[in-house]
């Protein structure tokens, strides 16, 4: 008798994939737009000491978010911190010789970094060079979101239902990240579709 689990499954797979891209976006972006509130109303700016527990913050969210579809968010959690530090350490280092132009070395190193970390630890299913494709498109579509809303900054002062808008921005700037990092064709851990015949049928 044919056996078509496999390939039955799939699309329940790749609805779960879906689901996962959307939540890392929406939870990202709700922890993003907490911190707009923090950066706004409570915190002091210029403090190397509030960027490391803001990224902190975040990059757990991230990781969790990532590791999530392989059952693995303290892993995903526990490196994506490590990124995140790494990048703001980057960025305190490089900022007073290349001012915010270091954001953009760091933007791209740290989507590789989330790239390796979901391709080689958190799914083991990535090559290098699907791991660098897949880097390279969370990058730029998240770069070419955070460009789209770049706006909820010039001027920096939300107030009221703005938080709304920084919300859906967030959201928005984050899904081409999560997308590119979590989506494959066939949903997350697919295997192929196989036929066995069952002699006693």
């Amino acid at each position: 008798m044919a056996n078509l689990a496999p390939a039955v499954g799939r699309p329940f797979r790749a609805a779960n994939t879906i689901r996962a891209v959307l939540t890392g976006a929406i939870v990202t972006a709700g922890v993003s737009t907490l911190g707009d509130y923090l950066w706004k109303n409570v915190l002091p700016h210029g403090l190397p000491f509030y960027w490391f527990a803001h990224a902190i913050i975040l990059f757990s969210t991230v990781g969790v978010c990532l590791g999530l579809p392989s059952n693995k968010p303290l892993a995903g959690a526990l490196g994506a911190v490590a990124i995140g530090c790494l990048a703001t350490a980057g960025f305190y280092v490089l900022q007073p010789l290349m001012g915010y132009a270091a954001m953009f070395p760091l933007f791209f190193a740290l989507w590789f970094g989330l790239g390796l970390l979901s391709g080689r630890v958190l799914q083991r299913r990535d090559s290098m060079n699907a791991i660098v494709l897949r880097s390279l498109l969370a990058a730029v579509g998240s770069g070419l979101g955070f460009y789209a809303i770049s706006g909820i900054w010039m001027p920096f002062n939300p107030q009221g239902m703005d938080y709304v808008k920084h919300f859906v921005y967030w959201t928005i700037a984050y899904l081409p990240g999560f997308g590119a990092l979590l989506l494959r064709r066939g949903g997350a851990h697919s295997p192929p579709a196989t036929v066995s015949l069952d002699a006693s049928g």
